[in-house]
C-alpha cells in the first residue's frame, strides 16, 4: 500500500474539518432623516416614523435623525452644508426629507403670499436635494415628503381657526405640497404625501396640540412609506 506523505494527509485533514465561509450579508439599509419638528417626533413621547419605518425595512436597519424642532428649508439647506453631517449623509442609502411646514406656516398665521413662499420652498428644497447628492458621492435615493397640514388639524384645528380657517390652512397646504413634489420631480427625487396615512378626520392620529402626529400618527406615516416605497 503506498503512503501519502505526512504533511499532505495533515493538509486534507484540516480542509475536510474546516467550517464553509459564512455568506456575506448584505449591506443593512441606513435612514437618513432631515428636517422639522414632525420627522423630530416633537409633542410624542414615541418612537418617530423614521426609526419605525427604518425598523420596518429590516431589524438590522439603523436610523440617523437629523430633524429639528422649528426647522424651515433655508435651516435644513444650511445644515446639509455643513461638514458635521458629511459623514452621516454619506453613509445613507436612503435619505428622507420633510420641511416646508414652518415656511408656509408663517404664511398662513401672517396672510402673505403662499406662491412666493412656495416658490422658495421648492428652490431651497431642490438645493438640499443637490447638495444631498454631491455630498454622498453615489447614486442614492432621496425621499421628499408631503404633509397633511402646515398648522394645526382635526378637531383642535377646528377650534382655534373655525371651518373656513381651517379650509384656507388646506389651502396653504397644498401650496406647500405642490411645491415639494415640483422640487422632487426637478431634483430626481421621489416624492410621498404623508395625508394618505390619515384618512378622515385625522384627529386619533395627532398629539394634543393638533399639530404633530401621537404614536398612532407615527405608525401610519411608517407603514405609508413602508407600503409605497
Amino acid at each position: 500500500m503506498s503512503r501519502w506523505p505526512l504533511a499532505v494527509v495533515a493538509l486534507l485533514t484540516l480542509n475536510a474539518c474546516a467550517t464553509p465561509e459564512p455568506e456575506p450579508r448584505p449591506e443593512e439599509p441606513v435612514v437618513v432623516t432631515l428636517g422639522d419638528s414632525v420627522p423630530a417626533g416633537t409633542g410624542c413621547d414615541c418612537r418617530p416614523f423614521p426609526d419605525l419605518y427604518a425598523r420596518l425595512l429590516s431589524s438590522h436597519a439603523a436610523s440617523i435623525n437629523l430633524a429639528q424642532p422649528g426647522f424651515t428649508t433655508a435651516d435644513v439647506r444650511e445644515q446639509v452644508g455643513t461638514s458635521d453631517i458629511r459623514d452621516d449623509i454619506r453613509s445613507a442609502s436612503l435619505v428622507v426629507v420633510m420641511a416646508g411646514a414652518n415656511d408656509m406656516a408663517e404664511a398662513f398665521e401672517n396672510g402673505d403670499d403662499y406662491p412666493g413662499t412656495a416658490r422658495a420652498v421648492q428652490d431651497a428644497v431642490s438645493s438640499i436635494v443637490d447638495t444631498v447628492r454631491s455630498e454622498h458621492g453615489s447614486p442614492v435615493t432621496v425621499l421628499v415628503l408631503g404633509y397633511w397640514n402646515v398648522v394645526r388639524d382635526g378637531e383642535v384645528g377646528l377650534s382655534a381657526y373655525g371651518a373656513d380657517g381651517l379650509e384656507e390652512a388646506r389651502r396653504a397646504t397644498r401650496y406647500c405640497n405642490d411645491a415639494l413634489r415640483q422640487a422632487a420631480e426637478h431634483s430626481g427625487a421621489a416624492y410621498l404625501d404623508t395625508s394618505a396615512a390619515f384618512t378622515g378626520d385625522p384627529t386619533a392620529f395627532l398629539t394634543p396640540d393638533g399639530d404633530h402626529p401621537n404614536a398612532a400618527g407615527h405608525e401610519a406615516i411608517a407603514a405609508l412609506l413602508r407600503g409605497r416605497h
